[in-house]
């Protein structure tokens, strides 16, 4: 039987890459798309997700808008010199496109309706999931798992030198998530900054796969590396965070697990979207998966076999 997938995200270049990966992937059923603010406004997003569905002929699935702005109501940095101004690098929608939208309470639907199938999967900031914990409390116990991007385990973050970008732009709603998810994954930096994804392997793709998204993975991965050869001098390729979470769902031997509970800084200025776990003897470990070695070979057979249909 499939995974069933409730995608909350922020397309977004690597957000959209995993939307294409779940849409591809025979073993994956995209059930919904809860789009919020993040990479772009959350009005870009939703359009964006509406877009990248319809190219593959799946406009059934539900696209269900979520969180503006994070609870602490400040305002929000949008990244389009890495992502573009429209979030898919230099591609735009089109502006005459027309498109059904969900409200959020299609949520608790799709919990009742799937229970323990469904996994939830959140590649963008916390806020929109910790509001359906809040809004949903007795039915998000229902689902089987939780995945999310976030969190730097000591390495660098990459908004500032100590977060990563999702628990900083929320990081309240990211600590929430962390107590009271169950059977929850992290995907941090310390996997995703490795998942990388060369021009060789796009050029590989466009020659031998029959895929609706053909045309538009060249673009969006050239504007998307030249954003990162600016960030990381020297960098070979570009990291696609949010794609590696989703293949974890689908193939978790790519990456070796420790299990901490982790929590995030949300108080101090300096320490804003830090996460950490306690490494001292006495500390206690937990039931939390979080990723902390990437086995790259099995990234790239992984990412081939979906993206040619082999």
């Amino acid at each position: 039987m499939k995974k069933k997938i409730l995608f909350f995200c922020d397309p977004g270049i690597d957000d959209s890459l995993a939307i294409i990966y779940s849409l591809l992937h025979p073993d994956l059923e995209l059930v919904g798309i809860v789009t919020s603010y993040g990479n772009v406004t959350k009005e870009t997003a939703t359009a964006n997700a509406y877009y990248l569905i319809q190219l593959a002929g799946h406009k059934n699935i539900p696209i269900i808008p979520g969180a503006a702005n994070p609870v602490q109501q400040e305002e929000v940095t949008y990244y389009p010199e890495i992502h573009g101004k429209e979030g898919i690098g230099p591609i735009r929608p089109p502006s005459d496109m027309q498109y059904q939208i969900y409200p959020f309470d299609m949520i608790r639907y799709l919990l009742n309706q799937h229970g323990k199938d469904l996994i939830i999967v959140d590649t963008g900031r916390s806020t929109s999931l910790a509001t359906a914990f809040i809004l949903f409390n007795q039915e998000i116990k229902k689902a089987g798992a939780f995945y999310l991007m976030g969190g730097a385990f000591f390495v660098p973050g990459n908004v500032t030198a100590l977060a990563e970008a999702n628990f900083y732009g929320d990081p309240t709603s990211s600590n929430y998530l962390l107590k009271f998810c169950h059977n929850l994954t992290i995907t941090p930096l310390n996997v995703t900054k490795y998942a990388i994804i060369t021009e060789s392997m796009i050029k590989r793709i466009i020659q031998e796969a029959d895929s609706p998204y053909e045309f538009l993975l060249s673009p969006i991965f050239e504007y998307y590396f030249e954003a990162y050869k600016r960030l990381v001098p020297g960098i070979q390729g570009a990291p696609i965070h949010d794609l590696l979470t989703v293949m974890v769902v689908a193939n978790p031997s790519i990456v070796d697990f420790i299990y901490y509970d982790a929590k995030v800084i949300d108080g101090t200025v300096e320490g804003k979207g830090l996460s950490y776990i306690d490494l001292r003897p006495k500390g206690k470990k937990g039931k939390t998966r979080i990723a902390m070695k990437l086995h790259y070979d099995r990234f790239v057979e992984e990412f081939f076999r979906v993206m040619l249909n082999n």
